[in-house]
């Protein structure tokens, strides 16, 4: 239903519109007490580069997150990553994320960014906690923020967007009404869009998640989807018809396919009961993460990664490398 009234596609949205305007007005006012120094922001003492999004629900930032943490590490440098830690329910903050830590203390993204990067994660709802804690530990080169461009009480240096090439902005209104959290327009001051699948033009640069093969949860193996038995695929993303897509692309028709909410708390009785016997269950690498203490021999996942096409990316890097480099230059020794 949210998705019929945020593509425009069912009238209810002008129920909701009066509350657009009420959050647009709102986010306006917070930014601009941001800019006008109403409100104190931080700037943290080694450079911030933002991966955000203008609307609500799952674009793909993670596998960006991880892109852009892999290729700084190539080049030498030493990337850390704070997140808000969407699902996690930890004691105390900030948590930093180990190999023990489990994703019902830090969510499932910060779990999944630690164990595909090896870069040092921690998770704060107040990002300038989290980035404090992980520079009390080692020496950083940059901080990359999972999420948060709205956030502005941390300052930062450069801004990614990650933008659905296939939803795109819906109908173009603020929550609840529409998915914007921010108008369009603030695209005009970012440093990088990058479009999700769907066509990119312009000075966008293009992305597609390309899947590898299928791994079993309990053994490690992996395996082409094509040797799979008959799949029930689930997926608890931000937009789970994305990756049923995926597995069609790949030629691959599932048995079943069943979405679960964003950042979903699983539970192994939950998940058993989706199979019969002969098939196999077929999750996202995200839901993988939080479901390993409790896997059968039948579950496998499909880790996907991110695949970025455009002129502009090996000056957007070079970009980033040479401000950590002065960065790290101007630090007293």
């Amino acid at each position: 239903m949210i998705e019929r009234i945020w593509s425009g596609r069912s009238p209810l949205w002008l129920l909701l519109w009066p509350l657009s305007l009420l959050y647009g007005a709102v986010s306006w006012l917070i930014r601009l007490s941001f800019q006008h120094g109403w409100r104190k922001s931080w700037r943290a003492p080694c450079p911030v580069i933002v991966v955000g999004n203008l609307t609500a629900g799952g674009n793909g930032k993670t596998p960006v997150v991880i892109w852009l943490v892999q290729a700084l590490q190539q080049r030498g440098l030493r990337p850390g990553i704070v997140s808000r830690g969407y699902g996690g329910k930890a004691e105390r903050y900030p948590l930093l994320v180990d190999a023990e830590t489990s994703t019902e203390l830090a969510g499932d993204e910060p779990v999944l960014i630690a164990q595909r990067t090896g870069a040092p994660v921690a998770v704060a709802p107040q990002r300038r906690v989290a980035v404090e804690a992980l520079l009390s530990r080692q020496q950083l080169d940059v901080i990359i923020t999972d999420d948060g461009l709205q956030h502005y009480a941390l300052q930062r240096d450069r801004e990614w967007v990650v933008v659905d090439g296939v939803r795109r902005f819906g109908n173009g209104w603020w929550l609840p009404a529409g998915p914007m959290r921010e108008r369009a327009s603030r695209l005009d001051q970012v440093d990088a869009v990058i479009v999700n699948g769907g066509e990119a033009s312009g000075r966008e640069i293009a992305m597609t998640l390309q899947p590898g093969q299928a791994i079993n949860l309990v053994t490690g193996q992996s395996a082409s989807l094509t040797q799979l038995p008959p799949v029930i695929a689930m997926a608890g993303i931000g937009h789970p018809p994305r990756f049923f897509t995926t597995l069609k692309q790949q030629g691959l028709q599932p048995v079943a396919e069943i979405a679960f909410a964003d950042h979903h708390a699983y539970s192994e009785a939950e998940l058993s009961s989706l199979t019969q016997q002969g098939q196999c269950l077929l999750m996202t690498e995200k839901d993988a993460v939080k479901c390993r203490a409790f896997a059968r021999e039948n579950w496998w996942y499909l880790p996907v990664d991110a695949h970025l096409a455009g002129a502009s990316l090996p000056v957007l890097l070079d970009d980033i490398t040479q401000l950590c480099l002065n960065a790290r230059d101007a630090k007293p020794r």
